[in-house]
């Protein structure tokens, strides 16, 4: 069991000041990227990607299709990355480490519950556990959203604290349903909460939820965990999910993240986009630089 407990979380954390939030990342926007920063900045968030498939419809051949895509982003175009991680339900965790053999592509999966977390934790934990025995090498787990809500922060951090060691080997990415919790200090506090109970990442969404991904909620989670760096030492990953669709969008939050916590920062071991659309704008802007023509989104696969 993880030694980490709810009276370690520091109770001085700051009030957050939304305005202040807003302005500086109305600054990140800002930035001038030139041509070659541009292109380095495009191929590294390619890498930080979790290419995802989360829905009723999902079939063994769309998630073989899916690893595929996520192996071969674009054989023509040289220098591409391939992605970080396949995101699945744990169901389909057998048939997309299957695919993704011979690489080193991360095998993710949603679990506990997900994406209400609304079920016991003997079932949030034998879904954890059966994720991790079909081969997931990384578990995306919800918390307990209305428990939270309630004040109920010693539930909160003991759940996460037992699908930690669930996990195994594995590791914990902790969404938090950020367009759920209402307020940014709500953010903080829960980013606080699953720092000190185990999770390896904090996530923003599930991406059922809108708001998804802000830059604000961003932001704020990315100060929580730079202030446990500063206490601690020890490094916590990151992971934007829902509605960073566009190159130009992820370009600023590689930037806010460099400012905030960093050039360490800047890896896939500790950055995540959560995306389906980003990697095709992303291959069409590299395109764009390779050949200087615009090609259209139809060219790519619709995965």
């Amino acid at each position: 069991m993880q030694n980490n407990s709810l009276t370690q979380i520091p109770t001085d954390a700051p009030g957050i000041d939304q305005i202040g939030v807003e302005e500086r990342c109305a600054r990140f926007q800002t930035r001038s990227i030139k041509k070659e920063t541009k292109v380095a900045g495009l191929k590294l968030a390619m890498s930080m990607i979790d290419l995802t498939t989360l829905e009723g419809k999902d079939s063994e051949g769309k998630v073989r299709q899916l690893c595929y895509k996520a192996m071969h982003p674009h054989d023509h175009l040289p220098g591409v990355p391939q992605v970080a991680a396949v995101c699945v339900y744990p169901t389909m965790v057998r048939t997309a480490k299957t695919a993704l053999q011979g690489s080193k592509i991360n095998v993710a999966a949603v679990a506990t519950a997900f994406p209400s977390g609304l079920a016991p934790l003997s079932v949030k934990l034998d879904d954890t556990r059966f994720a991790v025995d079909e081969g997931a090498d990384e578990i995306d787990m919800v918390i307990s959203r209305g428990r939270f809500l309630q004040g109920d922060y010693n539930f909160v951090f003991d759940e996460i604290a037992a699908v930690k060691e669930a996990c195994g080997k594995a590791h914990l990415k902790v969404i938090l349903e950020t367009g759920e919790l209402s307020t940014l200090d709500n953010v903080r506090k829960a980013s606080d909460i699953a720092i000190y109970a185990g999770a390896d990442f904090i996530k923003t969404s599930t991406g059922k939820v809108q708001p998804a991904a802000t830059m604000p909620v961003t932001l704020v989670m990315l100060e929580a965990i730079r202030d446990y760096y500063y206490q601690t030492g020890k490094m916590i990953g990151m992971k934007p999910a829902g509605g960073i669709a566009t190159s130009k969008l992820a370009l600023h939050y590689l930037v806010m993240v460099k400012e905030t916590l960093g050039a360490a920062w800047l890896h896939p071991d500790w950055f995540r986009f959560g995306a389906s659309k980003l990697a095709n704008d992303i291959l069409m802007q590299l395109v764009k630089e390779e050949t200087g023509v615009y090609q259209s989104l139809n060219y790519f696969s619709n995965d």
